[in-house]
């Protein structure tokens, strides 16, 4: 049994028995001076082929390479990087895999997987390595969704790569939020990545709870209630994602 690394060396009390640890763990181009254009341009090389449409003094004109280099410098780029959203549980085997399959499932739907990047993570590592909770893939697999993520601890690199972080629950959200305050003093990290953490149930409409139950020592019931409640959230998430970042 082991703890994360990167976290405090006192872990917080846990909430739940089945995880024994819980995470509580260009240069701007200087400006340049270019020579004065010679007198003479030099002579084309003769392994250069020339043709009656293409003279050689047609290259060097009226310094079209300078204009050329400047314009392609200058050109706003139009590749946009994908909006990144990291579900976050205790373990990472049971809820928030199950928000990961649910979400990348609605963004395939829609045909947008290009525009996304999606992961889960849990707040401890005992489960490292393993794949989701054989109760829940079975479940979300009677709806259509495969859940094929192995389970991971988060990591300081995640307030930096994800623009959204989604805790099931307050405790979950609480981990993650003193792990940050934590590891901002150890590597740089975006001051305000705080603001990245959110509940998964503050984008329910059609549910009341504000959290998402840990279902893993309940019976059946407790892992088809996990579902419906991300089958609802995850749909006004997408909506709301969509809206405020201009995403067609």
């Amino acid at each position: 049994m082991r703890t994360l690394h990167s976290f405090g060396a006192t872990p917080l009390n846990l909430r739940f028995c089945h995880s024994p640890n819980s995470v509580t763990s260009k240069l701007l181009p200087l400006p340049f001076l270019l020579p004065p254009p010679p007198t003479q341009f030099p002579s084309l090389p003769s392994s250069i082929p020339r043709s009656n449409s293409q003279r050689p003094s047609s290259l060097f004109s009226s310094g079209s390479v300078l204009r050329a280099s400047m314009a392609a410098s200058s050109a706003p780029s139009t590749e946009t990087k994908p909006f990144s959203v990291l579900f976050v549980c205790l373990g990472n085997i049971c809820r928030s895999p199950a928000a990961e399959g649910v979400f990348t499932d609605l963004v395939k739907k829609r045909g947008l997987d290009s525009n996304f990047e999606i992961d889960s993570a849990g707040t401890m590592d005992y489960h490292e390595g393993n794949q989701a909770d054989p109760r829940m893939r079975a479940a979300s697999k009677r709806r259509g969704i495969e859940i094929i993520s192995i389970s991971r601890p988060i990591r300081p690199s995640d307030f930096r790569d994800f623009d959204l972080v989604l805790a099931m629950d307050k405790r979950n959200r609480e981990d993650i939020l003193e792990a940050f305050n934590r590891w901002k003093f150890r590597e740089p990290l975006p001051e305000d990545a705080y603001k990245k953490v959110k509940l998964m149930c503050s984008y329910c409409k059609r549910h009341e709870e504000t959290e998402v139950p840990d279902p893993y020592y309940g019976g059946q019931q407790g892992f088809e209630k996990v579902l419906d409640l991300l089958e609802d959230a995850c749909e006004s998430l997408l909506d709301s994602i969509l809206a405020e970042n201009k995403i067609i």
